[in-house]
């Protein structure tokens, strides 16, 4: 089958693979779309950062080469002789989160964790195989297109749930990339009253603002503080921090008030300095994420489901998989317009 390979940075090739062997608690996915993650751009621009190169990955058994694609939906194919819960036709989204599973969910993923797609095979391919568990039923009302933002989504979605963020809360957001985007959304949805977006690509910015933020700056024409107090003269209450580069980390500490809350989303490439004096100055708490639980996963499978979430707006391209090097990856490189970009696999809806 054809798949969207990775060897090393700068090195992404569609060429033919074989689908590993089905096992027994696995499910074939028909791949119908999937999502370029900035992780995947990571990866691309300056990886290896999560693939394992070196040595096989301890929970996938998987090393580079690796197709890539962790954001994908499909409908199954075909089903392993100890799978009880579905069958094939089903529509469905991946969850590509490996974890021991040994611990409480809320602690599990942080006890170690893997990625389909990025530990191991994924979905930018024809067919990809994922254990039972790691599969979700669609609602009817829910495109196989749009699944494919479920798992960016529910990123979003924990940030919120890790900020604890409640209704009227005013909000800033560092960073209006995919997941800065969603972000806004979800915490629209979880009730945020002003919502306040830095980054300095003035087309993202527009996006987030036609997405539900109430205010949008670009980070190098203002001090982010002084416009913070224009909407929370004391601070915001919960701030995202989804650019990942020492200067937005430390205004997301500045423009949050006294025992407010710092969630880190992003990834960052590198170390940065930086002085914890900030946070013992000014009582801020600082807390992060990078997935989400089962729990969250099929909550965001069900707000999208009857409209609650609604994360397409982000969308700004739909390529083939031939074209995922150039189109995709080469653009969201250089071309700050590009938001989420879909490839279409099967194409099915």
């Amino acid at each position: 089958m054809k798949a969207a390979v990775w060897h090393g940075e700068k090195d992404i090739r569609v060429e033919e693979k074989e689908l590993k062997a089905l096992k027994d608690n696995e499910v074939t996915v028909r791949v119908a779309w999937a999502g370029i993650c900035g992780s995947d751009l990571h990866e691309y621009q300056e990886g290896p950062v999560f693939i394992p190169v070196n040595e096989p990955d301890e929970l996938t058994g998987e090393v580079a080469p690796i197709i890539m694609g962790h954001e994908f939906s499909g409908v199954i194919e075909k089903v392993g002789k100890d799978v009880t819960n579905y069958q094939v036709g089903d529509r469905v989204v991946v969850n590509p989160t490996i974890t021991y599973g040994n611990k409480p969910e809320d602690v599990d993923c942080y006890d170690g964790f893997s990625f389909i797609g990025l530990h191991g095979d994924g979905g930018f391919a024809a067919f990809a195989n994922a254990p039972e568990h790691n599969i979700y039923k669609l609602p009817d009302t829910l495109s196989l297109q749009d699944a494919a933002l479920v798992e960016p989504t529910a990123v979003a979605v924990q940030a919120v749930k890790e900020g604890n963020l409640l209704f009227g809360d005013n909000v800033a957001i560092f960073g209006a990339g995919p997941i800065g985007l969603l972000t806004v959304i979800a915490a629209k949805a979880a009730g945020a009253s002003n919502i306040i977006v830095f980054d300095l690509s003035e087309t993202r910015l527009q996006m987030a603002k036609d997405l539900g933020a109430t205010a949008i700056f670009n980070s190098a024409e203002v001090d982010p503080v002084e416009a913070v107090k224009q909407y929370a003269p004391a601070g915001v209450d919960v701030t995202f921090e989804v650019a990942g580069v020492a200067p937005t980390f430390k205004s997301s500490i500045d423009v949050t008030r006294p025992r407010g809350t710092v969630v880190i989303v992003s990834i960052f490439a590198r170390p940065i300095e930086w002085n914890p004096m900030q946070l013992t100055n000014t009582g801020v708490k600082v807390t992060s994420t990078i997935a989400y639980t089962p729990t969250s996963f099929q909550q965001t499978v069900d707000l999208m489901g009857t409209g609650q979430l609604q994360p397409q707006g982000i969308i700004t391209s739909q390529i083939e998989l031939d074209d995922i090097v150039e189109k995709g990856f080469e653009a969201l490189t250089n071309d700050k317009s590009q938001a989420k970009i879909l490839v279409k696999l099967s194409g099915d809806m």
